[in-house]
């Protein structure tokens, strides 16, 4: 099975990525895992001050710090996969990337938020699951 994990680095994700690392029958030796980070894009004003370079650099540290730890974690648990991340909005970059790499489940961590914190705030997750024709887990 080929699952996309979308992935923050919060708390939430390292719920997802426990769980899949203890359901072999989900992220198994025989399974593969593509792991997604998404980037918020930054202001065109914040690029033209600092310069595009500048934001590209930035951008790519800040993925690094998400995604070595669960590279680190899936190698240990001898889990095959592949990272990526990209700038843009999350749902239609999950949601993008899950077609593009033909998964067959979308995995994601959800914050739990309640019914008016999501009415408040939306819900990448919610929206996920909404928008998405593919299965979609949601570890809380």
């Amino acid at each position: 099975m080929r699952i996309l994990l979308a992935v923050d680095g919060s708390k939430f994700t390292k719920k997802a990525l426990a769980f899949l690392s203890t359901h072999e029958g989900l992220a198994g030796p025989e399974d593969h895992l593509v792991v997604l980070h998404v980037q918020p894009p930054l202001s065109p004003r914040v690029k033209s001050m600092v310069g595009a370079d500048a934001v590209r650099e930035y951008q790519a540290e800040e993925s690094a710090k998400v995604l070595k730890p669960i590279e680190k974690f899936l190698k240990n648990h001898a889990i095959p996969f592949e990272t990526q991340w990209v700038v843009g909005s999350p749902v239609a970059e999950i949601i993008g990337a899950a077609k593009k790499k033909k998964a067959h489940m979308i995995v994601m961590g959800t914050h739990g938020h309640g019914l008016l914190g999501r009415a408040l705030m939306g819900s990448v997750a919610q929206r996920v699951v909404a928008d998405s024709d593919l299965p979609v887990l949601l570890v809380k």
